[in-house]
């Protein structure tokens, strides 16, 4: 990142921060309810919002005054992410977001992207389905990242059933002028689901169980006594979106096949996917071992996909160690090169 491109960061993280703590006191609303409505404002050419006489008159001033320092529409997008991903860290520690609707960080989604690009590489056009988008970081990250580096078109679709998360989305992929190649869907990801089938699935799944058992009784991850595991259907439905020969990118409990549930996932993935990879993520990243994650690779079968040789079972080394971790990810690339893509 260049420093120009962290100085156009500082800045708007900056104007979003001081106007949504602002409106939150106004207002005496949520942080994250207050950095809605200040996206709004900025997204509306910088008119602020006023009902019933509020925000008053002065602080209407202050806050366009704020909003007059920044032009998101010169920034370029990394730029914009990043910004609305620190307030959107801010806002976690703020307002006690739940686990499930934490942001995905910068360090996983890269790691992800970074596994992806060599699997699409050459491809003029890939649409990429993401089934907990919450506030777009990681299908934004991914999509930047295929951008930049294999210079493809890249088209988005996101779904989740929280509608202040995909309100933050919207903003995101608004600010980012992505508003043309992103669609964003309010429903439940488990239930019927009415969207093309893409070239690429991602998702950092939420983990829980799922509490409406009519909706999972098509699902073959489904829990024969009690709820299911919400990631194990969400897997299943992903990949059931995915074109043939399409991969599915999720970010899961490390703990994922050690559940006494786990046996209809994997019958599930012997019988229609190849599971290609298992990473597991560095343990510095979580508070304790149990909520340790890894990044799942699964191929759907098709004409062109074969189950690599060697599946990609590891653990990334620690983030403190840049030589170790550089290592890995160069043992990863020649893995995809010489068992994935061979």
């Amino acid at each position: 990142m260049s420093i120009l491109a962290e100085k156009d960061t500082e800045t708007l993280f900056s104007v979003l921060d001081k106007s949504t703590e602002i409106l939150k006191n106004e207002l005496s609303i949520s942080f994250l309810d207050a950095f809605i409505e200040t996206g709004d404002n900025i997204l509306n050419s910088n008119q602020v919002h006023i009902e019933n006489g509020q925000p008053s008159e002065s602080t209407v001033s202050k806050l366009e005054k704020l909003y007059n320092e920044i032009d998101y529409n010169s920034m370029d997008a990394e730029s914009i992410r990043k910004a609305i991903q620190i307030i959107m860290i801010k806002a976690t520690k703020e307002d006690a977001v739940q686990a499930n609707h934490q942001i995905t960080p910068d360090t996983i989604a890269s790691i992800m992207g970074y596994l992806i690009i060599r699997l699409y590489n050459g491809k003029p056009n890939i649409n990429i389905l993401d089934l907990s988008v919450g506030t777009g970081n990681l299908l934004s990250t991914v999509m930047n990242q295929l951008t930049d580096e294999i210079k493809t078109k890249v088209h988005g679709v996101g779904v989740d059933n929280d509608d202040s998360m995909l309100a933050i989305a919207s903003l995101n992929f608004q600010m980012q002028n992505k508003t043309d190649n992103m669609d964003l869907i309010h429903q439940d990801s488990v239930d019927n689901l009415f969207v093309d089938d893409s070239d690429l699935v991602i998702s950092d799944l939420p983990v829980g169980y799922y509490p409406i058992d009519e909706n999972t009784k098509n699902y073959k991850t489904r829990s024969k006594d009690g709820h299911s595991y919400a990631h194990h259907l969400l897997i299943e439905q992903g990949m059931n979106h995915v074109k043939p020969n399409g991969f599915g990118v999720f970010l899961v409990p490390s703990n994922l096949f050690n559940t006494p549930a786990a046996k209809e996932l994997l019958k599930w993935i012997q019988d229609n996917a190849y599971m290609q990879g298992l990473l597991n993520l560095p343990k510095e990243l979580f508070a304790n071992s149990n909520a340790q994650k890894a990044i799942l690779i699964l191929q759907k079968h098709g004409d062109q996909a074969k189950q690599a040789d060697k599946i990609m079972l590891g653990e990334f080394p620690s983030f403190k160690n840049p030589s170790a971790f550089q290592k890995y990810l160069a043992e990863i690339v020649e893995w995809e090169e010489n068992n994935l893509l061979k």
